[in-house]
């Protein structure tokens, strides 16, 4: 099964605190001694080999020059900013709008050739209605109490991103689980936009669509984090508190697998339509 995405970018941050501690242990160090080499508190010392606080740059240079391993210091802070980088916080991200987080990966869409999206919550981000956009992006700057709300700037710039299903040089692998066709996201005539346009996006030569039915059987997954797969290289899950990134080559495989097994309980074409027009007809 997929790792924890939150506990890979702790396992990360873990592996860079168990060096640094092998170091002073190496260096026959007391973690108070260390902290005197260092000029810090003692606390410090435990608080970063117990990896509760991410160290500076700085702070791995000093460490290094402490216990004599200066030659693994680069190594050590690449590996550390590589741990922070997997874990964001929407607090960060969202410091310019909403409507900039939007923009903000638009070049990298550009960049990538596969999309592969697992969704078992909402209708993917390439394949949204504006008005059900809209309705999304309002739900998530009331919740994050945003000091303000660009939510329907925020919409249009989301819809005009996902233009790039229609550009040549890109195929697009799109899976929901059929829950996710009847989660009342937005009032019932933004439901049924959305849903006519599934039916139409679907049709798209560059889109694979797939529903994995809620009357499937005996499944080889069961429902999981909503994740993306940008090429063979890059995973994003966003979490309630972050999104987290994972480029490690074994993890982004095992949700290469997940993936796959999720894709062959789906189905697809006149099967798949039937069920947005079920949901569709909910609605009434």
């Amino acid at each position: 099964m997929p790792i924890s995405p939150s506990s890979s970018a702790q396992a990360a941050r873990e592996a860079v605190a168990v060096r640094l501690r092998d170091l002073r242990k190496k260096a026959g160090l007391t973690v108070a001694e260390l902290a005197g080499r260092c000029g810090w508190h003692h606390a410090k010392t435990s608080r970063i080999e117990n990896a509760r606080t991410a160290p500076s740059a700085k702070d791995i240079r000093l460490w290094c020059g402490a216990t004599s391993a200066e030659d693994q210091a680069e190594d050590l802070i690449v590996r550390s900013l590589h741990a922070e980088s997997m874990y964001t916080e929407w607090r960060h991200q969202m410091r310019s709008g909403l409507k900039q987080l939007q923009n903000s990966s638009a070049q990298f869409f550009r960049d990538t050739q596969l999309f592969r999206v697992y969704s078992s919550t909402l209708v993917p981000g390439l394949l949204q209605t504006e008005g059900y956009a809209a309705a999304i992006l309002r739900t998530v700057a009331r919740f994050r109490e945003l000091a303000f709300d660009d939510s329907a700037e925020a919409a249009r710039a989301r819809v005009e991103r996902s233009r790039i299903i229609h550009e040549p040089g890109h195929r697009f692998v799109l899976l929901i689980e059929e829950s996710v066709l009847y989660h009342q996201i937005a009032d019932a005539d933004a439901m049924a936009a959305q849903l006519g346009y599934l039916l139409t996006a679907g049709a798209s030569p560059s889109v694979s669509l797939g529903i994995v039915p809620m009357a499937t059987h005996e499944r080889g997954q069961w429902p999981r984090e909503t994740f993306h797969v940008y090429d063979d290289t890059l995973v994003s899950v966003e979490l309630v508190s972050a999104r987290v990134r994972i480029s490690q080559p074994s993890e982004v495989a095992l949700y290469l697998k997940a993936f796959e097994q999720l894709r062959s309980m789906a189905v697809y074409g006149r099967d798949a339509r039937a069920l947005i027009v079920k949901a569709v007809e909910a609605l009434r």
